[in-house]
Parts: structure tokens; sequence; C-alpha cells
């Protein structure tokens, strides 16, 4: 791991500028990363907020060339799976407090989708807490949802037990690119008083320009996408209804 004094020359921004300058990164450099930089980002991750302190995340660090390869083409054909300098894959478990369960003759009730939501979300703390890492670094990066549009295969590719399962993977690497940053929904829109309102949607087409001329400065004027065009492009694309199963024959969400 990383000594304070190594990190102490290596980080240049607040930790609220960094989380204020991120973008996704998907192009990278050929240069390596020491694995001890990992090494600090995951135990960066480790600090991060973990329910009832149960620390039901466990991440998978894939060398194979193969193993890469076959990852992307699971996530739908994405190439910076394979040539990120590290590929991560961020996985809920409660394998590992089940094995202790046992070993204290202790049985430990599973299947309740209350554990499959505690896993989700101190699973996504944690991997935010190593891309913001990451970033203090020098890295980029960029989240791969898109390993839950074959879960089945990422299990068996990277031989996950019972009460394991694949949330999403990570691509870091140092920054190939600088593709800007994505407005992202006024305040108004998120932020509610002590009710939930709809009146922040009063903003919306005002951001739906924001977002089409993003798109097309980034694109060259070949993209012209609205917000609101991008959530019906999305929301019918993405609602993966094999998830349910699949997370039932792992052993989560079955009552």
């Amino acid at each position: 791991m990383l000594s304070n004094e190594q990190y102490s020359t290596m980080s240049k921004k607040s930790p609220i500028e960094q989380m204020m300058d991120h973008q996704s990164i998907r192009k990278f450099t050929s240069q390596t990363i020491p694995q001890e930089v990992i090494n600090t980002c995951i135990t960066a991750g480790q600090a991060a907020f973990s329910s009832s302190f149960v620390q039901v995340t466990s991440v998978i660090q894939v060398n194979s060339v193969e193993a890469r390869t076959a990852l992307a083409q699971a996530a739908g054909g994405q190439p910076y799976v394979e040539s990120a300098a590290v590929f991560l894959v961020f996985c809920a478990d409660f394998q590992r407090n089940q094995e202790i369960c046992l070993r204290q003759q202790q049985e430990m009730p599973t299947g309740f989708t209350e554990q499959t939501l505690i896993a989700s979300v101190d699973t996504g703390l944690f991997a935010q807490n190593v891309l913001l890492a990451a970033q203090s670094l020098g890295l980029g990066g960029v989240f791969i949802g898109g390993l839950r549009n074959q879960p089945e295969t990422v299990t068996k590719l990277l031989n996950l037990p019972q009460q394991v399962f694949p949330i999403f993977g990570l691509c870091l690497g140092y920054p190939d690119q600088n593709p800007g940053q994505k407005p992202r929904l006024p305040l108004s829109m998120v932020l509610h008083q002590d009710h939930y309102s709809t009146d922040g949607l009063a903003h919306l087409e005002t951001y739906d320009d924001q977002i089409s001329e993003y798109y097309q400065q980034r694109s060259n004027g070949k993209l012209n996408l609205t917000f609101s065009q991008h959530i019906i492009k999305t929301v019918v694309k993405e609602a993966r209804p094999h998830m349910l199963p699949y997370l039932r024959s792992q052993g989560f969400s079955t009552h």
C-alpha cells in the first residue's frame, strides 16, 4: 500500500474537487498500474460505510487476458474491459459471513431481499471510494454495469459460489482522453424539502437543451439527444428481467 508521503505527492485536488471533476474514462494509455496503487484503492474502498459492519463486498481483480476478453463480450462488447490497465469486478458476498457462522456452528438465514439490498448498497459505496481514491492518484475509470447482461457467464468465469453475485465492473487506467463532464440534473429536481415534489420538472426542458448541446459537442454534431430521449431509450433497453431468477439461483432474494 502507498505510504502517506507517496500519496501526498500524487494528490492535487481536494475530495470535493475530485468528485465535481469526475468524468467516465474509456480510453487509457498503455502505462501499467503498480499493484500497490490498486491495493491502496481497495483499502480506501474498505473504509466506506458498511451496514451493521457486515462487510459483504468482495473484489476480483481480473488479470487473465482470456477472461477479460470473455467478460468484455458478456458486457455487450465493451472493448475497454480489455484495454484498461486493470479490471475489477465488485461482488455482493454473503458467502464469507455464512462460512463464519458455520465455523461457529451457527446457521445464518439467507435469501432475504434485505440482504440483497444491503450487499448492493454497501458494494456501491465501497466501489465509489475505490474510484475516488484512484482519481486522486491520477487514474481514471468507468463502471461496467453490462456484466449483468450475462450474470451466469460472469459467475462461471469467476467461479463465484452461492451467496455471491457480480454487481458491476470497474475499468481503471491512466486517462488517454478528456471527454468532458455530462451536465447533471438541476439541484431543484434532485433535492426535495420536507416532502417529495414534482415541481423541479419545470426545469426539464432547459436541462434537455443542455444535454442535447453536450452530445452535439462531444460527437461533433453527429448525435442530438435530449435527456428525455435518453431516458426513454434506456428504460426500454435496461430492464434485465433475467436478474431475479439469477439472483434466486445464487441464493438471494428468495423471500
